[in-house]
């Protein structure tokens, strides 16, 4: 497969694995670590341990996706991300915003970001496509039926590769038709996000399928998710789970993986570049 370039930026990005994208929640309510980062000088010391630990990219995140979560004004979520970019720009790193706002997404590329990550898809903001487009940003496009755990979650059960591949090919067709090109585009199934914990295992087991009948590259974000959770019962690492799919993933042969710690993710890829 074609390994996507950053577009900008000083770091050049590895061409022959699976990507790590480390995720850093600079919220006070997200499901697994909310509160924590959201301070810029914390936020920065938690994207050099994410570095250190193998991260490729640093996905920042202003707003919870959490089911049940509060939803917040652009302008607040602008407030918390946009000054944390601008310093791991200033460090050299790889910068990937986490939105589904048009104008945050605009901004943080202003300060620095080379990735936009829409959960929605370009669903949300209307924007979104032209500021994707304009920005000439590398965009993930993740799989949307609504916020998770609102009246306007349109949960899959049936059918489930077939609907995700036809839905995911007419929100791409939408992207491109506003002037995003081709080989900027990435791919996220969207684990958890109107699946089931069934789905969800059935979409890992079909990745090698989705990512050729798609023809676009694909991001994987399994880390503490439920699907991992009710596997580990208690009695597992749900971090460790997690390396587990990545292992799967990168034997697959996806673009990259998001995960919250990444060493034990980055040595599963490693074990499958070395069996490939």
């Amino acid at each position: 497969m074609q390994w996507l370039p950053v577009f900008k930026g000083p770091v050049s990005l590895p061409t022959d694995r699976t990507l790590v994208m480390g995720v850093l929640n600079v919220t006070p309510d997200s499901f697994s670590d909310g509160g924590r980062w959201n301070d810029p000088q914390r936020a920065v010391q938690r994207a050099e341990y994410l570095v250190q630990n193998g991260a490729d990219i640093i996905d920042v995140g202003g707003e919870s996706t959490r089911p049940g979560s509060s939803r917040i004004t652009a302008l607040d979520e602008q407030e918390r991300v946009l000054q944390v970019v601008e310093h791991l720009a200033q460090h050299g790193y790889v910068i990937s915003v986490d939105t589904v706002n048009a104008t945050t997404a605009e901004l943080a590329a202003e300060a620095g970001a080379t990735i936009i990550n829409d959960v929605s898809g370009g669903c949300h903001d209307p924007r979104m496509a032209e500021v994707m487009a304009k920005t000439d940003a590398v965009v993930i496009i993740q799989h949307w039926r609504g916020f998770p755990g609102t009246g306007s979650e349109r949960l899959l059960t049936e059918n489930v590769i077939p609907t995700l591949i036809a839905e995911l090919q007419s929100q791409v067709a939408t992207v491109l038709a506003a002037g995003v090109k081709k080989e900027r585009v990435i791919l996220d199934p969207g684990f958890g996000f109107a699946k089931d914990t069934q789905g969800s295992w059935e979409i890992l087991k079909s990745l090698p399928y989705i990512q050729k009948t798609l023809d676009l590259p694909l991001l994987v974000g399994t880390s503490r998710k439920r699907m991992v959770k009710e596997l580990a019962g208690g009695a597992v690492d749900t971090d460790q789970l997690t390396a587990a799919t990545s292992l799967v993933a990168a034997q697959a042969g996806v673009w990259g993986v998001r995960v919250h710690e990444p060493a034990a993710n980055l040595a599963a890829i490693r074990v499958a570049q070395r069996m490939a």
